[in-house]
């Protein structure tokens, strides 16, 4: 782990972290909100991103400060902290976005990092190539040789305290991007964005947004704070969280509010579209959609842009506190019901469960089974792994009702789905205390199949007999044939 980087919390691959930011002098809690400030339209102030909303840190683009004569001098006399009034850490971009917009742009890696330098940024970003989505390989390849050229050139800059990103590229060629993360986790700089993903947010592609996360992660290891570059929207943090992602920026806030969208936890609305607030922040409480369409446009995008931030900096909260709980795998249930491809997102991620269960905690609040997709978390997994365990008699009956009062068998142990079997002695240890629906699905019985099949597996000289209630032909199928089963419904 980076000496400036602790993590104090885990669930899933989410984690609450500090982030210590030495030119400032602040630790950053990590999941963290990083507004963006355009230096040249203000929506909101940043002394009330700080003292309103609690914005630890910001981002702004000091190519933009570069480029826009009327302020780059004030910048540099005055230097950052004070041109913007903000006393929290600043994260400076470097212009690779206009790069991506543009095509090209009049600055290179050494000066962009001296200038980031000069006017007192905390952390600097050098030019790296942010390659879109679906790019052909070569392209891809080619331009990912020009990042890890940047990031030498950043290596090599006099940096003082200030910290420096190292953004990890690759499109969306999963082992690029884990290439791309070895290559900066072995470098000295600091922070690890995860470039390029504004095409794959905007247009709701989720699942590549996790794939891209987790192949980068698996070449950073699990040291490295993450940045989700452009990443800010409230619906999609739960997911990206537990993704392995620590820092976000979010332009959205703006943006929506321009464009006179709403944002919520479940999707965007639009303010015309509106008969009332499904929210209790400051401006919502205050106001009503009809109010905020009354006012001028200025008035409007501001008011819009305010709630647009108190409700992600409130799902970023929520977030954190499931991270605490042990919950947060359930809260990206919950979001992934806001929208298909949400959902997407959440399945795409739990096809990295094995990877979720080396960071995932051993024991929480109770495991709630509210979806198929729960049948596939990393404690089912986990427990599944863990069956080889245990000792097992020689004439063993597992059921999901209760043990029979007379019998023959050597021991009687239960079968939960979507866990599969365990002992009476384990029946009061996470996560088998889980609150599961009475009327279990298909996936809850495969799941809880797959594991007494790994007990079979594990224990061939057992004799096994299964009693289940009426589990479908997909479960009874992954039952080895030498398990004799009885339907307890049939028994009455």
């Amino acid at each position: 782990m980076r000496d400036h980087f602790e993590i104090r919390d885990h669930d899933a691959a989410g984690r609450i972290g500090r982030l210590e930011v030495p030119r400032a002098d602040v630790t950053v809690e990590t999941p963290a909100l990083l507004p963006v400030v355009n230096p040249n339209v203000l929506t909101i102030e940043p002394e009330r991103l700080e003292s309103e909303f609690g914005a630890e840190m910001l981002i702004t683009n000091s190519y933009i400060i570069r480029s826009t004569d009327r302020i780059r001098d004030r910048v540099v006399d005055q230097g950052l902290h004070e041109f913007l009034g903000f006393d929290g850490a600043i994260m400076t971009d470097s212009g690779s976005f206009q790069l991506a917009e543009y095509g090209d742009i009049d600055v290179t890696t050494a000066e962009i990092i001296e200038f980031q330098r000069e006017i007192g940024s905390d952390v600097a970003t050098p030019v790296d190539v942010p390659t879109p989505p679906d790019a052909d390989r070569e392209r891809a390849e080619r331009e990912l040789a020009t990042t890890k050229e940047a990031l030498a050139d950043a290596e090599a800059a006099d940096t003082g305290e200030m910290l420096v990103n190292a953004p990890v590229q690759g499109s969306t060629y999963a082992d690029l991007r884990e290439e791309a993360g070895r290559h900066a986790a072995a470098t000295d700089l600091d922070v690890f964005p995860v470039g390029a993903m504004v095409p794959l947010l905007n247009s709701y592609r989720y699942a590549e947004v996790v794939e891209a996360v987790r192949a980068a992660k698996r070449g950073l290891g699990p040291g490295a704070p993450v940045h989700l570059f452009g990443a800010g929207h409230p619906m999609m943090l739960a997911l990206a969280v537990a993704a392995g992602c620590d820092l976000f920026d979010s332009a959205a806030y703006a943006l929506m509010a321009r464009d006179g969208r709403y944002l919520t936890v479940s999707g965007t609305e639009h303010l015309e579209e509106l008969d009332y607030f499904p929210c209790s922040c400051p401006v919502c409480a205050d106001h009503t959609p009809a109010d905020l369409r009354g006012f001028d446009d200025g008035e409007t995008e501001r008011l819009l842009a305010e709630h647009n931030l108190h409700v992600t900096f409130e799902e970023l909260r929520r977030v954190k506190e499931a991270i605490r709980s042990g919950t947060l795998l359930e809260l990206v249930d919950r979001r992934a019901r806001g929208h298909p491809a949400m959902l997407d997102g959440y399945r795409a991620l739990l096809d990295h469960a094995e990877e979720l269960e080396r960071t995932d905690s051993t024991s929480k609040d109770a495991f709630f089974y509210t979806s198929h997709e729960a049948a596939r978390r990393p404690e089912v997994r986990r427990h599944r792994e863990r069956l080889g365990r245990l000792a097992v008699p020689d004439d063993l009956l597992l059921t999901e009702s209760k043990a029979p009062s007379n019998h023959e068998y050597d021991a009687v142990w239960r079968v939960k789905a979507p866990f599969g079997p365990y002992p009476p002695a384990l029946s009061e240890t996470y996560p088998l205390t889980a609150e599961v629906p009475e009327r279990t699905d298909g996936a809850a019985q495969v799941a809880a199949a797959a594991g007494v099949a790994a007990l079979a597996d594990a224990n061939p000289e057992t004799a096994i007999t299964l009693g289940h209630d009426a589990w479908c032909e997909r479960a009874l199928e992954r039952l080895p044939d030498e398990i004799e089963t009885e339907n307890l419904r049939t028994l009455g």
